[in-house]
């Protein structure tokens, strides 16, 4: 699929983050970021089969940070990227399992403006304030390590899908759905932020929405 546009969208997105990344030898980074990318796909490819969708019905692409990685959803399952989140932290804690000297990872959601275009090696990529915004979620002071960040503009849209599909209600209160205050804090461009924070008391792989918008919860 051909990603490159002069027209930004704006959809959720995701930021995957290891934790002290840079303070691993290079033998372990390779093993943690292999790892952790193999989990990634076989989770998303079990969410696609599961729900009846097309890779890119999903997820637009995914953005490597060297430690982590963006992953850009589909317009159309807007609200989605706050469970996304979500179940990517639930896989953490197998990696941590694996990896003694692996600390956890960091996980953000937000809706802002991307972009795609073609980089030097004809590769579909993105850029967009949307990124850097998401990745400015992380300076909060009070992340805890086992929840997702949110911004208040994913927060919104996360309120909408479960309007939606409302039968998600259900399946997030019986993975006992938790949400801190609303935070606010400054970040190191000196712009306001409100964020909440949300974790699973019970964890696990929640699927989005299939075909017909009957969802396939595991």
């Amino acid at each position: 699929m051909n990603n490159s546009s002069t027209k930004p969208i704006k959809t959720d997105i995701v930021l995957v983050d290891i934790i002290n990344f840079s303070k691993l030898t290079t033998p372990q980074q390779a093993e943690i970021i292999t790892f952790l990318t193999k989990s990634y796909s076989k989770m998303i490819k079990t969410m696609l089969s599961n729900s009846n969708l097309a890779a890119n019905k999903l997820i637009l692409g995914n953005v490597s940070t060297g430690d982590g990685f963006y992953t850009i959803l589909n317009p159309r399952l807007k609200g989605f990227g706050a469970i996304l989140g979500l179940s990517f932290n639930h896989f953490s804690e197998l990696i941590a399992k694996k990896y003694p000297y692996f600390e956890g990872i960091r996980i953000a959601v937000h809706y802002g403006e991307i972009l795609g275009f073609k980089d030097i090696l004809a590769q579909d990529n993105y850029i967009g304030k949307g990124l850097n915004d998401c990745a400015r979620y992380l300076e909060l002071k009070e992340f805890s390590i086992s929840t997702v960040i949110i911004s208040k503009e994913a927060y919104q849209q996360f309120e909408r899908f479960l309007i939606r599909y409302k039968h998600y209600d259900a399946l997030l209160l019986k993975h006992e759905l938790k949400r801190s205050q609303t935070y606010s804090f400054f970040d190191k461009h000196e712009n306001k932020r409100e964020g909440v924070m949300i974790w699973l008391r019970k964890g696990g792989i929640i699927n989005p929405p299939d075909m017909n918008f009957n969802s396939l919860l595991h």
